[in-house]
């Protein structure tokens, strides 16, 4: 490809809302451009590289022995309200109607179109296991588009969908799909960590995450430097925090005056925080209903949200307002678990299931209790609720936990019966009885990978493209294309790279100075250049390494073979 024949408009302006240097520098480098809120339009160079991302992603999954089919981006209303997704995915769902008023969504994800597919189709276990895969577009009417392509609404994910006779056979299927996730992450020269994670709007019983590091990353990871357990915060576990036991004492009401934080009440108790209990009062939102509820945690401790919503079945949690407080009957800043008013749902977390000499509220302003006994009291719910801590205790090898930065680029449940009990997708085992598809999906943000291969390979000065997701490997500059002999050099290392299989574009532009070649070639990250310039009089060009800096003079003659050796 020539410079001169190719729409790439470069530009040294970044745009106000981009806050993420992919953002900046994708469409500074004539990759993407904006047409609306959350919506981008791929430019030919931005398309090469996602076309190329795309290809990595089909190859991996086709030499799983998946099947690559393509679902409608379009789906009927009535698939979401068989499985019952029409109310739990709230506004991101993109609803419409059309002439004829039929109700259709715009696909965030594919679940109910694909066991539509199978259903009835696939009837017997002998036709067991399979694995249906498209690379598509998908539309989340997010409320805050941002980021780029870190958060659009519209996007290119490939999604899988696995179906299998049993949970064993599941499991076999998900540690294939693990594995060739990271040859996919493998391949495209990414730093990433696979993570425990939940689940969210797609449901199932486990999940893992491929997050991509970086310092932008949104997610906050929790890993151990001394193992491989890697975790997202709202899933992270850690080995208890276990200190001395104290002795049973008393339940005796204490007064606190204006002692409402943990802090505040330990100071005045002289106590450790570990023995207190804190109470975190939220609303809870459900389908048909909302509830005041409230979760303990270790003074100590932080209650991680999504594991409270988890642990209650909520939609979502909303924090309690003084009006929500009062009705419920409870004291903010000094709620307790002794004598709560009768009806509030209470969620304590499970390392305290053990605790005999507790600090909590007394449900009475300027009070609290101590000597609270937690093995004293019976029909208590136990759940995870902290948020994990850095320095932490690593539940697999003791090891002290670390956060860190993640890009969420892959995603992969086992939903088990979820979707195919919600839509009666059945077939008949080995034994003749009608049974549910066991279910996996495994989703790959494809369109987003095109900004997380910047956000980890970049400099001051632009994008740093890897070897395999680059839209050109070598760059040939001609410094002043009107000279016949640069132009003439420049074509013949040109056509002999191409011969070579080696993808290359040359810049030919007549009108443009040498800087602003050098500036194009740093800003969108070719992986080499070859400089054609005062040193051709000796026989010389110049190899440039985008991500080193390092120059190196060859001959004109030894160009070709030169890049072909630093490409292997």
């Amino acid at each position: 490809m020539k410079f001169s024949r190719m729409f790439m408009p470069t530009t040294k302006e970044t745009p106000s809302d981009a806050t993420l240097v992919s953002h900046q520098f994708l469409i500074r480098g004539g990759f993407i451009s904006q047409s609306g809120a959350g919506l981008y339009d791929f430019l030919p160079l931005g398309k090469i590289v996602l076309d190329k991302i795309r290809a990595v992603v089909k190859e991996e999954m086709d030499n799983t022995g998946a099947n690559e089919m393509l679902c409608s981006f379009v789906t009927p209303m009535s698939y979401w309200e068989q499985s019952g997704r029409n109310l739990t995915m709230g506004n991101e769902l993109l609803r419409f109607k059309d002439r004829k008023h039929g109700e259709y969504v715009l696909s965030p994800t594919n679940e109910e179109s694909v066991v539509n597919m199978v259903k009835n189709r696939i009837t017997s276990y002998k036709n067991l296991p399979v694995n249906l895969y498209h690379i598509n577009l998908k539309f989340r009417d997010e409320a805050r588009p941002r980021f780029g392509l870190m958060r659009g609404r519209e996007f290119l994910m490939k999604d899988a969908y696995s179906f299998h006779d049993s949970a064993e056979c599941l499991q076999k299927e998900f540690e294939v799909m693990e594995e060739a996730y990271k040859r996919i992450y493998t391949r495209l020269g990414l730093d990433f960590r696979v993570v425990d994670a939940d689940s969210g709007a797609i449901g199932g019983s486990g999940s893992k995450e491929f997050h991509v590091l970086a310092n932008s990353g949104e997610d906050t990871i929790v890993v151990c430097p001394d193992c491989e357990y890697g975790a997202n915060i709202e899933a992270a576990t850690r080995k208890p925090n276990i200190k001395e036991a104290l002795e049973t004492v008393e339940l005796t009401k204490v007064e606190t005056p204006n002692c409402k934080t943990i802090e505040e009440v330990s100071t005045f108790l002289n106590a450790d925080s570990y023995y207190s209990m804190k109470a975190v009062i939220k609303k809870a939102i459900f389908e048909e209903s909302n509830e005041v509820v409230v979760f303990f945690v270790r003074g100590c401790d932080e209650l991680e949200e999504t594991k409270a919503c988890n642990s209650i079945g909520a939609l979502e949690l909303e924090d309690a307002n003084d009006e929500d407080i009062a009705k419920a009957g409870l004291v903010a800043g000094y709620c307790g678990i002794v004598d709560l008013p009768e009806g509030i749902k209470v969620v304590v977390d499970q390392e305290l299931k053990s605790d005999n000499n507790l600090v909590c509220g007394a449900n009475e302003e300027n009070y609290h209790l101590t000597g609270v006994d937690l093995t004293s009291m019976e029909d208590l719910n136990f759940s995870d609720l902290i948020t994990v801590q850095e320095g932490d205790s690593c539940s697999c090898c003791g090891g002290k936990l670390e956060y860190t930065k993640g890009i969420e680029a892959g995603h992969i449940f086992q939903l088990g019966t979820k979707y195919s009990e919600a839509m009666d997708a059945k077939f008949l085992d080995a034994n003749g009885k009608t049974q549910p598809f066991v279910m996996g999906c495994y989703g790959v943000g494809v369109s987003r990978l095109v900004a997380a291969v910047i956000e980890q390979h970049h400099d001051e000065k632009g994008c740093i493209w890897t070897k395999e997701t680059a839209p050109f490997l070598v760059d040939v500059i001609v410094s002043n294309a009107k000279k016949d002999e640069e132009l003439d050099a420049g074509m013949k290392i040109y056509e002999g790279l191409k011969a070579a299989g080696i993808s290359t574009i040359i810049d030919d532009r007549k009108k443009e100075r040498f800087g602003f070649k050098i500036g194009d070639f740093e800003l969108i990250g070719f992986p080499y250049a070859i400089v054609i310039g005062k040193k051709l009089k000796e026989g010389m060009v110049e190899i440039v390494d985008r991500k080193t800096g390092d120059k190196t003079d060859v001959s004109l003659e030894e160009a070709v073979s030169k890049l072909s050796e630093l490409l292997k």
